[in-house]
């Protein structure tokens, strides 16, 4: 039985750990090529031989780095079908002790990486007859958290960028289809730092989670690949939580 995105051709930014490395691990899992980029290049090449994929260093600030790596998925690949933009970063600052360099840090990762991964990428994806982006904002970019002023700015304007390129694809005629993924409180390795718990994973039970709980890196990955395939296909400009009903919780 061939697998739901069987063939395709996908790439993950950041797909060293956490998220991305689910990502990575699912979509390979289910029949697609994969191309792991990471700024941590022992660690990407690590998850890509674990799946049989490839990997890439990559700094999503760097333009030039994104076309030379689109340029070599052609090359190997023929194309690109799936497009995941899931690099970031998060630094604990508010509003008053944020540096400027801090900010701008986080919207280059965030904002401008995507940017570039969706600009670069979209021509690729059109001679290929079509594709999938699956961007990665946050729930925090709905909610009110004074500690991470840079990062839900930056979380926000990738969910409105989504819906931009949305259209533009729409517009343009292109078979692209772009949707944006809102994760809640996650089990990887950024939160285990952020909740001073450094390396020290907490396992995620199977089953309906209590609403304190974390989810696994595979909730997230679920997600991604069911927009990646071809059964999300009415889907596009649509932003989704997956945050075991955070965002509907009143008292939050």
């Amino acid at each position: 039985m061939a697998g739901r995105v069987e063939g395709k051709i996908a790439l993950v930014t950041g797909g060293a750990m956490g998220l991305g490395k689910a990502d990575c691990e699912r979509l390979a899992a289910e029949g697609a090529k994969v191309v792991v980029t990471d700024i941590d290049l022992a660690k990407a090449q690590a998850v890509a031989d674990a799946i049989g994929g490839v990997a890439f260093e990559q700094d999503v600030r760097d333009e030039g780095r994104w076309q030379e790596i689109f340029a070599e998925v052609e090359k190997l690949h023929g194309g690109l079908d799936i497009l995941v933009n899931n690099a970031g970063n998060v630094i604990f600052e508010d509003v008053e002790t944020c540096t400027a360099d801090n900010f701008r840090l986080h919207l280059d990762i965030h904002v401008m990486g995507t940017f570039f991964g969706c600009k670069y990428g979209i021509p690729l994806m059109d001679r290929s007859g079509g594709g999938a982006i699956v961007n990665m904002s946050s729930t925090a970019s709905l909610m009110g958290y004074g500690s991470i002023i840079a990062y839900t700015a930056a979380k926000g304007a990738i969910r409105s960028m989504t819906k931009s390129i949305a259209m533009h694809c729409q517009d343009k005629g292109y078979a692209i289809r772009c949707n944006v993924l809102m994760p809640g409180g996650i089990e990887t390795p950024m939160v285990q730092a952020v909740s001073g718990r450094p390396g020290q994973e907490v396992p995620v039970p199977e089953g309906v989670l209590p609403k304190e709980a974390l989810g696994a890196p595979n909730d997230v990955a679920n997600m991604v690949l069911f927009l990646a395939s071809d059964e999300a296909r009415f889907l596009t400009g649509v932003e989704i939580p997956v945050d075991n009903g955070l965002l509907a919780r009143p008292e939050r």
